[in-house]
């Protein structure tokens, strides 16, 4: 029997892009020995995002929707795609047109060759702004020096992923998924195939800087305690470091340069204080996903889908 490939996509307020995807999608497998469905999932969109997937869905028996009750976040789409696919292969990408369709063909090629992970690394843009470039390598060197795995700079959420590895992700009950991170965790054959990002058809990027930093935050304390180790290591360091003042608070002291005391508790305060602050900045983040982990709420809930399946939590089981 030919074989199903499950295409993922998270979509957000793309409205223009949606029709654009689902015709580029049918184009590219009618020259292919598979059958396909297309999934979207609509992450709590404002626009009428739902309302053209829903009218493409009418039109075309491969494609089916996801609809949130509210945003989720891109990561939180993915892991509901991957609950509801049932494909012998699965494929994510995004909404945007900004990953290739193109690139699918290959993928598939790589698949065929035996590998259970084909995942995309994207070529540095020179035409992006220097600091979204700079901020971006940063983010990699950062996760690889503090964590277990490693991600080769530009690694993106366009990947196709064997039966057997989609299972493994489902199986896993993390609030906060981190797919590029768990998909390297998990293992299995993989290889890197790099592309060239497409220019986005339509729309703004829904990347804000204040969901960048939260999203590599959340990446490097998914996969590491190593900040936890390291605010140990500033803490000895700065403590010795404070050591030194001794020498100018007691010549201060006899030579009269300064109110007694003074100079002394209001330095101490200063550093330390800021010091604690990062300290118990750190430590807040982890006791912050223990907090939510130990909620068991789960990742999202589903207001609607034309999959006809029961799924982990649905509106109306309310």
């Amino acid at each position: 029997m030919t074989k199903l490939v499950t295409i993922i996509v998270p979509v957000h307020n793309e409205r223009d892009n949606v029709a654009i995807m689902a015709k580029t999608v049918k184009r590219i497998f009618t020259e292919l020995p598979y059958r396909y469905n297309l999934l979207f999932v609509d992450d709590g969109s404002s626009d009428n995002t739902l309302p053209e997937v829903k009218k493409l869905a009418a039109q075309d028996e491969n494609i089916r929707y996801i609809s949130f009750s509210r945003n989720f976040g891109h990561q939180a789409a993915i892991k509901a795609g991957l609950d509801k696919a049932d494909g012998d292969c699965v494929i994510t990408m995004d909404g945007d047109m900004q990953h290739p369709p193109h690139l699918i063909p290959l993928l598939l090629e790589k698949w065929t060759a035996g590998y259970d992970v084909v995942y995309t690394v994207r070529k540095e843009d020179k035409n992006l702004p220097f600091l979204k470039r700079a901020t971006s390598n940063l983010f990699y060197r950062v996760l690889n020096w503090l964590s277990d795995i490693q991600l080769e700079k530009g690694t993106a959420d366009f990947r196709l992923m064997n039966r057997n590895v989609v299972n493994v992700l489902k199986s896993l009950e993390e609030f906060e998924p981190f797919f590029r991170g768990l998909v390297k965790w998990a293992g299995f054959k993989q290889l890197p195939v790099e592309y060239q990002p497409d220019q986005r058809k339509s729309g703004a990027s829904k990347y804000t800087s204040k969901k960048m930093i939260r999203f590599a935050l959340q990446g490097i304390t998914s996969f590491s305690i190593r900040p936890l180790y390291a605010a140990t290591y500033i803490g000895f360091t700065f403590a010795a470091l404070s050591t030194l003042y001794i020498p100018y608070a007691l010549y201060s002291y006899y030579f009269g340069y300064t109110i007694s005391g003074w100079t002394s508790v209001i330095v101490t305060i200063i550093f330390f204080g800021g010091l604690q602050l990062m300290i118990l900045g750190i430590i807040g983040i982890y006791l912050g996903k223990l907090f939510m982990q130990n909620k068991h709420r789960p990742v999202y809930i589903v207001k609607e889908s034309n999959i006809h399946e029961p799924s982990a939590i649905h509106i109306d089981e309310f």
